[in-house]
């Protein structure tokens, strides 16, 4: 039976402590150590060297990767059932990854979107007419777009979807800019289809923030929406591509069995292709400027990021989902962005991310990949490259060939007709493009509340364990589905570990010793190991880990000097910490500099996170720890502030050997905080994009980590004037984690301290309680 990824952890940290080796007596005139260690050279700056291997672990894990992904992949081609039903998991999965978390409307129907003084029609051409429509979605969003209709008998029915910057009015020749034979909405419906346009989320930042509360970003509107919708296991791609569901729905109404397709240009050939993949009532689809090889997906834009992403899919893979059904592929360029809007005064926050077009070549090698795996079905994949000299999308040649795989030869695509004439004002697109961000946001809003009562369902509600030692193996499970779901398990290494090291300082109550830990292919760990003096032969001491917060040092902890900044924040808690008589260590982690945000975007498509490199750094610090004479490998404790606090909450509910934990300024209500645009503190208005963890919202929030915490002793530490939260919200959360330890009969375990301060260590209520937990006596 294979390990699961904690057990995985688990065992090979113990092989890794019985193997680390005994290094020989030193040498004369090399540095000894209380400890077996080779010497450590001094480094410039070793955060930004923690970094740059921790990226470099990142690029060389993905091939590995890539190339794992086809063995998930079995399928049936007995026939189109067999097959159909060997990819349904496959697709279950990219439905989850998209966001498809809510149900559609069970009877949708197309209303006209027009005031009661416009006309009806918005326009008309002698073989169709053009409605400006909405329909309903998903409870509190409608999709918006325009309806084009044949005059005489519809033949067919597409989902056309324009890029994100692109006018539905454009692509129906209601305005300039595009050369009618590439006008794909217009063609089609001279064809003899209807022919759905939706509007998408732009590609603007006007309406990116709160104004009620000053808050305004520079975030485009669809990297607006990801931000809200991410942690709450939603995505703009999924709320898009049920609108084209959605649409199939209100068609399917009808009866009348036309066939469907569904296509689209940049980001509609985005969503054409996850459409197609995801409802096979799409009889075929049409993808132009955007198929190829997503290898670099870490570097477009934010509101594409999909965890896990590249560890069953690509667009190879998508394409396999839509077959035995029809694709076409047009090997045009899609649109060019550099980045999201230039930064400028009250506007900023937004991520980095730029698109740009595949090659031809490289678009025939993907789907050649696509091909190589299609059995019977692969002649049904089908790729169009323009002739020299043609850019725009929507060709001839695709837009026939699309025609072609939906209806047969009762499809021909003709010349383009006269222009459709205007009965009236075109809609307003900017109060459209309000609305719509508007109603976006909204619904990603109501989930907030929602995502309460259903992590009370996932987890709360399915545990009814009243005592310690039931809860503690009750979360194993939960326990896993955190570390593979959520964080992202690093593989665990089984190679010994180097241990280098030098003096870095010495005070009359301890000395520091920085130690470098390196192992096989995982992170190498970094810190600052605090040793309290009197240490006797055979004695066994506990252990505090002690950890920074978001741009913070090792050294910052046991800075005594009071005008720094460190001190301010830290107090020289670590200090404070030996001389009450604990071994301290102090590890670096990876938050800190102008790159480690864009760890998480290269982590997230990998299933991975920085949290995934992190766990493995304090598995490898722990190993050590445990093999240190004078550590009692039983009494290990945590206590981080800031991001120090946000790896308290992670790292101890996935390694068990942490014995007692103080999280401090960090704990809180922390979907809300992730998603809510009612509070000034929102991480949807700042710079730290790679906050947001997927799904959070309906699974673990800090009091669902802190239950893999229990029964262990947790603690919170909280300054009434700390901005990473509030009191109220703050309370709101803890309570569920008092009112577990009281239902397990361990209230004594848990504790919450408000002082009055901000965002520091207060080093009173928490001293005491790690004395206490760990089992070591205070000073008189």
């Amino acid at each position: 039976m294979p390990l699961t990824p904690c057990a995985r952890l688990r065992a090979a940290s113990l092989t890794l402590a019985l193997a680390l080796p005994t290094l020989p007596a030193a040498a004369a005139g090399t540095p000894t150590f209380p400890f077996p260690a080779e010497p450590l050279a001094p480094s410039a700056d070793r955060s930004a060297e923690l970094v740059t291997a921790a990226r470099q672990l990142l690029q060389a894990a993905q091939p590995a990767i890539l190339a794992e992904r086809g063995s998930s992949w079995r399928p049936d081609f007995r026939d189109r059932a067999s097959y159909e039903a060997s990819l349904a998991p496959h697709r279950a999965r990219l439905a989850r990854m998209a966001g498809l978390a809510d149900p559609r409307d069970p009877a949708p129907e197309f209303r006209v979107d027009a005031a009661p003084e416009d006309e009806v029609v918005l326009a008309t051409a002698p073989s169709f007419t053009v409605r400006a429509v909405r329909w309903p979605v998903v409870p509190g969003l409608e999709g918006r777009g325009l309806l084009l209709r044949p005059s005489g008998p519809t033949r067919a029915r597409v989902v056309l979807f324009p890029d994100a910057d692109q006018a539905p009015e454009q692509l129906a020749g209601l305005l300039p800019g595009l050369d009618p034979a590439h006008q794909a909405a217009r063609r089609l419906a001279e064809a003899g289809c209807e022919v759905l346009v939706p509007r998408l989320l732009d590609r603007d930042d006007t309406h990116s923030g709160n104004p009620a509360l000053g808050r305004l970003t520079n975030q485009t509107h669809r990297e607006w929406i990801y931000r809200q919708s991410f942690p709450l296991g939603r995505h703009p791609i999924g709320y898009e591509v049920q609108q084209a569901r959605a649409a199939v729905d209100a068609w399917a109404r009808r009866g009348d069995a036309l066939p469907v397709g569904v296509a689209g240009w940049g980001e509609g050939g985005l969503l054409a292709l996850f459409s197609a993949a995801l409802e096979t009532r799409f009889v075929a689809a049409l993808v132009s400027g955007y198929f190829g090889p997503r290898e670099r997906l870490a570097e477009e834009p934010l509101y594409r990021n999909l965890f896990g992403y590249l560890r069953e899919f690509g667009d190879a893979e998508l394409a396999r989902l839509i077959l035995p059904r029809k694709l076409v592929v047009e090997a045009v360029a899609g649109p060019e962005i550099a980045g999201p809007p230039e930064p400028r005064a009250g506007r900023a926050g937004a991520a980095p991310g730029r698109l740009t077009s595949a090659a031809p070549a490289e678009v025939r090698r993907e789907l050649a990949r696509a091909a190589e795996r299609s059995g019977p079905w692969a002649s049904h994949l089908q790729l169009i490259v323009p002739s020299s000299g043609v850019v725009a999308p929507h060709g001839t040649a695709a837009l026939g060939a699309f025609l072609r795989q939906l209806g047969g030869p009762d499809l021909v695509l003709v010349p383009p007709g006269p222009a459709p004439a205007l009965r009236g004002p075109l809609p307003d697109r900017q109060r459209l493009q309000r609305e719509l961000v508007a109603a976006h946001a909204a619904q990603a809003q109501a989930q907030i509340s929602t995502a309460q009562r259903t992590r009370e369902d996932f987890l709360w509600r399915r545990v009814p364990a009243r005592e310690p030692s039931d809860w503690r193996r009750e979360m194993g499970p939960f326990r896993e589905h955190f570390h593979a779901q959520v964080i992202g398990a690093w593989p665990a290494s089984e190679a010994p570990t180097r241990v280098r090291a030098r003096t870095v300082a010495e005070r009359p109550a301890w000395t520091v010793h920085e130690v470098v830990l390196e192992r096989g292919a995982a992170p190498f760990a970094w810190g600052h190991l605090l040793l309290p003096g009197g240490l006797q032969p055979g004695e066994k001491r506990p252990v505090v880990v002690a950890q920074h917060g978001l741009e913070g040092l090792p050294s910052d902890l046991w800075d005594e000097d009071p005008a720094s900044r460190s001190f301010t924040t830290y107090r020289a808690f670590a200090a404070r910490l030996a001389e009450r008589g604990f071994i301290v260590f102090a590890p670096h982690n990876l938050y800190r500099g102008p790159e480690f945000r864009q760890l998480q975007r290269l982590a997230h498509p990998l299933g991975l996170s920085l949290f995934s490199l992190i766990t493995a750094q304090h598995a490898a610090i722990l190993d050590w720890l445990e093999t240190l004479p004078a550590v009692d490998a039983g009494r290990i404790g945590f206590y981080g502030l800031s991001y120090g606090g946000a790896t308290a909450l992670r790292v101890p509910a996935l390694l068990e050997r942490y014995a007692a934990v103080v999280c401090s300024g960090n704990f809180n209500e922390w979907v809300w905080k992730l998603a809510t645009t009612d509070w000034t503190g929102s991480y949807v208005f700042t710079r730290e994009y790679e906050m947001p963890e997927f799904n959070l919202g309906s699974t673990f929030g800090h009091a669902e980590m802190a239950a893999l915490i229990a029964p262990r002793p947790f603690m919170v530490e909280r300054g009434h004037a700390d901005g990473v939260g509030t009191d109220e919200w703050v309370s709101f959360e803890y309570a569920k984690v008092r009112r577990l330890y009281a239902r397990l009969g361990i209230p004594e375990r848990t504790a919450i301290e408000y002082f009055d301060g901000g965002h520091v260590i207060h080093g009173v209520g928490s001293y005491r309680f790690l004395h206490r937990h760990l089992a070591w006596p205070e000073p008189r």
